[in-house]
């Protein structure tokens, strides 16, 4: 039988809307706000009383002089800026009010080695004008469905730019707002991933990405979405026993209607397979099980496993502006530490963060039973996380190093780094300072053909 799928999604978003209430938007006026005394993006224009977090300029929209284009490695916008001072295990109590209990973990965990260096802070988030405008546009318009099972009303920005409803509505925003942030139209990269044994061993998975975020699609609009957010391909291109692997996903808006599609292709038997199981808490095998399908960029898929809250804002040091760790020709070896990423490679800011609590619902499974998300005011990236096991003990510490693309413009994450404080583990995602490009951003727009099971096939198999 042929159907619309359009029609049958609009079908099944009514059935979802009317199984539970919506959360509604901002009054028009509210909206007037942003790029006033709000940004365009909605936080905050005013820095804090102190002045150590600044007001917020425009951020970073042009490159530094020597930056050729995208696909070039950054080129540090801020080479004269210095350590204004480092956090330690022996002065951490002194700054215990800033500090996420997952750092404060690294630090008893990791004493000897673990450091943060504290920089001035730079709000260097921005966004392209046009994105601004949808943004203002979803403000009043954009609504959440199904208990945060999807939205409606968006389209090409950040649906939610200012908070609204109880805290249960609140911490669904705020996570809305990361799984739809501002990261580009398509973009490519090969890079790897490595997971750094208890005594510094690690080997390399490399694989080539391709990323196209039909929510930003200039071109379309909420009605041709087609319930899809973005199209993801994966080719594993190294070491020789995962060589010719791929993976193809098409993450949908509303993943309880309709879950997120996924796709393997096995090159020793030259097939693709569905992977229903690229979700929740699925190990993923390439990050030798200390990674999560869900813990991928930072936090990904569906929010139905979970109860959720919103705890606020904090002022607290988190990774920023991290160029250093992104240039070209620094050696793995020197970015990768016995227990953790090199620190003297890193840079800390102290900036305001939406803090959400995630608790997992009785009845349900996953490996995490709490997670705890530190949230940027500015970009809406989560980064920083604290996982909890079964037991309630601090498990696993996420952090994500963002830095400004200003090619976008916009802020995204160089790597994202994954802390097993149990095993004395970690794990890396996103390498790519021995390549000779890191990601290169296009506002091509691919036939989305390019990203079907058939077309992986035919891609794996040349």
């Amino acid at each position: 039988m042929r159907y619309n799928k359009n029609v049958l999604f609009g079908s099944l978003l009514a059935l979802s809307v009317a199984a539970a209430p919506a959360s509604a938007a901002v009054s028009q006026s509210q909206a007037d706000r942003l790029g006033k005394d709000l940004t365009p993006f909605g936080s905050p224009k005013a820095g804090n009383k102190s002045g150590t977090i600044p007001d917020w300029d425009g951020g970073l929209t042009e490159p530094p002089p020597g930056y050729e284009g995208s696909g070039q490695h950054h080129i540090n916008p801020f080479p004269d800026d210095q350590v204004l001072f480092t956090i330690t295990a022996a002065n951490m109590d002194q700054y215990s009010d800033h500090l996420s209990e997952g750092v404060k973990a690294m630090f008893e965990t990791y004493p000897t080695t673990f450091k943060v260096p504290v920089y001035k802070t730079r709000r260097s988030h921005a966004i392209p004008d046009w994105v601004a405008k949808n943004v203002k546009d979803n403000a009043t318009s954009a609504e959440m469905v199904g208990e945060g099972a999807g939205i409606k009303g968006a389209y090409g920005g950040y649906p939610f730019p200012i908070l609204s409803g109880n805290d249960e509505e609140k911490a669904w925003q705020v996570m809305w707002n990361h799984l739809t942030r501002w990261r580009g139209i398509y973009v490519t990269r090969r890079s790897s991933e490595v997971a750094v044994q208890q005594d510094g061993d690690y080997s390399l998975v490399t694989s080539q990405q391709e990323v196209f975020f039909n929510f930003y699609n200039p071109k379309g609009d909420e009605s041709t979405l087609d319930n899809i957010i973005f199209y993801y391909l994966s080719f594993t291109l190294s070491p020789p026993r995962l060589a010719g692997g791929a993976i193809l996903i098409q993450e949908t808006l509303n993943q309880i209607i309709e879950p997120r599609n996924g796709w393997g292709y096995n090159a020793g038997q030259r097939r693709v397979r569905r992977a229903p199981n690229l979700n929740y808490d699925s190990p993923i095998a390439a990050s030798d099980n200390l990674r999560t399908a869900d813990d991928t960029d930072i936090f990904n898929g569906a929010l139905d496993k979970y109860n959720w809250k919103y705890l606020g804002k904090r002022e607290i040091y988190i990774p920023y502006n991290c160029y250093r760790i992104g240039e070209a020709g620094v050696p793995y070896s020197k970015i990768l530490g016995i227990s953790h990423i090199n620190p003297d490679l890193t840079r800390w800011e102290l900036h305001r963060v939406h803090v959400v609590e995630a608790t997992l619902k009785k009845g349900e499974r996953h490996i995490y039973s709490k997670r705890r998300f530190y949230v940027d005011e500015d970009s809406w990236n989560a980064v920083l996380v604290d996982q909890y096991d079964s037991r309630g003990n601090l498990w696993r510490v996420t952090m994500g190093l963002p830095k400004n693309y200003y090619e976008l413009p916009g802020v995204w994450t160089v790597l994202d780094v994954y802390h097993d404080l149990q095993a004395r583990r970690y794990h890396v995602l996103g390498l790519d300072t021995e390549e000779p490009t890191t990601r290169v951003f296009s506002d091509k727009i691919p036939n989305k053909r390019y990203f079907s099971p058939a077309s992986l096939r035919r891609r794996s198999v040349r």
